[in-house]
């Protein structure tokens, strides 16, 4: 379809625009909602004193989200009074709909399964292909939807049988992620039991024989509990189908070992594999602790299970192979290795198979019955390497293109392994390697209209941080560039999650509209490694939002954009790093999207997710954990009187990872500061965190996410305006 002339015309305006002096609201006819009210409450912790003007968020009473659906609604009419920002989602929603994207690729007996959203599809169903090729839609998301109102569904997990002959599937609504458990028969797509509650977190294995299913269960809270009980005290449930599920597992069981009340216990069964693996897993830590016991003999009370390894091992990945046992592992190896011995053998006993490289970093690993497959980083871009099955030598498997790996499925069974690969302007493709032939055949699996990826350079930068660390630094922008460009800056920094090239097809058009999109590959991310990731954690933490600060200032200097150009962007975590370098360096920066995030952190622990977070931010109960956390407190560090560019901030009412109120009391905080720019409080009613959200409610976050931008660079034609 080709795009309006209009609509082209005012888009292609933005590398060319001039700069404009930023435009508060109220002038152009809007009248703002009222500030919300203060409730002040004081505090001192360890000398040091926190004014909470807002804490009576916490309790989402009626008053606040009001307020909140208010501030949401008058955002709304602010982005819909921009005259082309109706053309702009038309075309957004065009050229996405465009692409089918499919995820979660595994075989499973004859039958493969997979998550599809069909090009023009809202949400992602659960798909089979049969042996003879055919594909059918097992799980319709998209019914489900019209047959309840409206309310958008989402796919949140699925694991089949061992023997391709059933599922388990995961559903949530309103993006809550609060998945109940359902089974469908495979072969006729039948619901056969469900559903069962509290069961966000997860189908972990099935038994050998596919008769029972083993999950984690969240406990069921009493009446008036505390709302950071919600991840306390989870178990691990049998359910043979027939019957009511089981707890089995668990610190409120009474059985297996002793747990702490943030452990999730996983239970991992792998056909052919004679011993069953007991991982505890404190709450976002990527470490964890591990016991091994009989596979046929998980459900018995009497069963003893041997410890394996503690988190001090520091191992973050397992596979089984009959009985050998392959682990991940960082101890003594910031880049990783990858370790091997028999099951039932002391760790200690264990050889290195891939020792640690200083040039690669060892991401994940896949067992499959030929070999082992490991997959590596070279900066952001993947390596796979092979280690047959009874050898110790490794060797590199070339993939189909440079990019990034993002999905890889092994079974111990057969031989082989199944890649997705993308990069930041090439689509997925999802091949199935051939170790016989030595070659990656594709498996014909999404929709991919041509894109024109050679109109597009990417350059692979690094910036110097203030204390002198070269800091990686991902710059796209269009082929024919020229001089400063509007500029959409990335950063996250936690977890050792890394931002690698994953495509989307939003951005795509960004770019294709004359926008530079970049990613500062922070300190706290995993891109360079365990150091890398330690280096922007706990009292270093400040190191995070500085590199991107870092990076914002080194694309201004090399004339990428000007700071009346320049946007940065974070969500969740990565709410942390932008939304300290805008309370440090307000001036650095034309706009400020902040999505969905941790905006309070001397807060968090009192939210539902907050107790499992506290492995990675720390606790207030601690006087260094109480200083880490309040360095990276955005909302405490907001200033009266200071001028901050303008903020767009987001939150879904039914978000599970950070509560809607900490989004909702920073955006209060900034308007209350006296900025003169506007702070706009995005809502959506019937999502949460993002995950799971339909392609419609990412194609309006997207379309209000770049009017938002074209508008503050000063794009003629993207100013909002009231109708008189």
């Amino acid at each position: 379809m080709r795009t309006p002339a209009l609509v082209l015309a005012l888009l292609a305006s933005v590398a060319q625009s001039a700069t404009f002096e930023p435009d508060p609201l109220v002038p152009i006819g809007f009248a703002k909602p009222p500030l919300a009210a203060t409730a002040p409450v004081t505090e001192t912790l360890y000398a040091t004193t926190l004014a909470d003007p807002y804490r009576y968020f916490e309790q989402m009473g009626p008053d606040t989200v009001a307020w909140m659906k208010a501030h949401g609604d008058y955002t709304r009419s602010v982005f819909d009074s921009i005259a082309p920002r109706a053309a702009l989602l038309q075309r957004i929603a065009d050229f996405a709909g465009r692409f089918g994207f499919v995820q979660g690729y595994s075989v499973h007996g004859s039958r493969a399964f997979y998550e599809e959203r069909a090009p023009g599809a809202d949400e992602f169903d659960l798909m089979v292909r049969d042996a003879d090729g055919g594909t059918r839609t097992l799980v319709d998301i998209a019914a489900l939807r019209a047959n309840n109102g409206g309310i958008p569904y989402a796919i949140n997990y699925f694991l089949p049988a061992p023997d391709g002959s059933k599922v388990a599937v995961g559903i949530s609504a309103g993006g809550s992620e609060a998945a109940s458990l359902f089974v469908y028969d495979a072969a006729s797509g039948a619901q056969m039991a469900g559903p069962v509650d509290r069961a966000e977190f997860g189908a972990t294995s099935w038994s050998a024989d596919a008769q029972t299913l083993y999950f984690i269960r969240l406990k069921k809270l009493e009446r008036g509990a505390p709302q950071t009980e919600k991840y306390l005290d989870a178990s691990i449930e049998a359910w043979n189908l027939k019957s009511d599920p089981v707890p089995i597992l668990g610190r409120t069981v009474g059985r297996g070992p002793s747990l702490i009340p943030v452990e999730n216990p996983a239970l991992i069964v792998v056909p052919g594999a004679p011993q069953a693996a007991l991982l505890a897993i404190n709450g976002v830590q990527n470490e964890f602790t591990a016991w091994l016991a009989p596979a046929a003999r998980v459900e018995d009370p009497g069963v003893v299970w041997q410890p394996f390894f503690n988190r001090d091992a520091g191992i973050t990945s397992i596979e089984l192979r009959g009985d050998e046992v392959f682990l991940l592992s960082h101890q003594d190896a910031p880049t990783f290795k990858v370790l091997s011995l028999r099951a039932g053998a002391p760790l200690g006993s264990a050889s290195t198979l891939v020792a640690p490289q200083s040039n690669r970093l060892i991401e994940s690993i896949h067992a499959a019955s030929d070999a082992l497959y490991v997959l590596t980083l070279d900066g952001v871009y993947s390596h796979l390497l092979r280690i047959p099955t009874g050898s110790t030598t490794a060797t590199e498997v070339a993939l189909p293109f440079e990019g990034y790996v993002s999905e890889a499925f092994a079974d111990p069974r057969t031989p082989g392994v199944t890649i997705t690969e993308e990069s930041w302007t090439v689509p997925p493709s999802t091949f199935r390697y051939d170790s016989a032939a030595d070659a990656f055949a594709g498996l014909d699996l999404g929709t991919r209209p041509a894109v024109e990826a050679a109109a597009f350079v990417v350059s692979d930068l690094h910036s110097t941080a203030a204390d002198g660390i070269q800091v990686p630094l991902t710059l796209i922008r269009k082929k024919d560039a020229v001089g400063p460009q509007i500029t959409l800056l990335e950063a996250y920094g936690s977890y050792g999650i890394s931002l690698l090239p994953n495509f989307g097809p939003r951005i795509l058009m960004l770019l294709q509209e004359g926008v530079n999109v970049a990613t500062c590959h922070v300190r706290g991310g995993g891109e360079l490694g365990e150091q890398w990731r330690l280096a922007g954690k706990d009292a270093n933490k400040p190191n995070t939002w500085r590199d991107l600060i870092a990076c914002a200032q080194d694309l201004i200097a090399r004339g990428v954009t000007t700071k009346d150009k320049l946007f940065i962007s974070g969500g969740s975590a990565g709410g942390i790093t932008v939304g300290m370098a805008l309370t440090e360096r307000p001036e650095l920066f034309a706009g400020v999207i902040d999505a969905v995030p941790a905006a309070n952190t001397t807060r968090d622990e009192f939210s539902p997710d907050g107790p499992p977070n506290i492995p990675e931010f720390g606790t207030i109960t601690t006087q260094q954990g109480f200083a880490n956390l309040y360095a990276m407190d955005s909302y405490q560090h907001v200033k009266d009187g200071a001028t901050y560019p303008a903020v767009l901030v987001t939150t879904g009412l039914n978000d599970p990872r950070v509560a809607s109120w900490e989004p909702a009391k920073f955006a209060a905080r900034l308007q209350a500061s006296g900025t003169p720019n506007p702070v706009l409080l995005r809502i959506e009613t019937d999502g949460g965190h993002g995950v799971g959200s339909t392609a419609s409610q990412q194609n309006a976050l997207a379309a209000d996410t770049y009017s938002f931008i074209f508008w503050r660079a000063g794009v003629p034609g993207w100013r909002p305006e009231v109708k008189r």
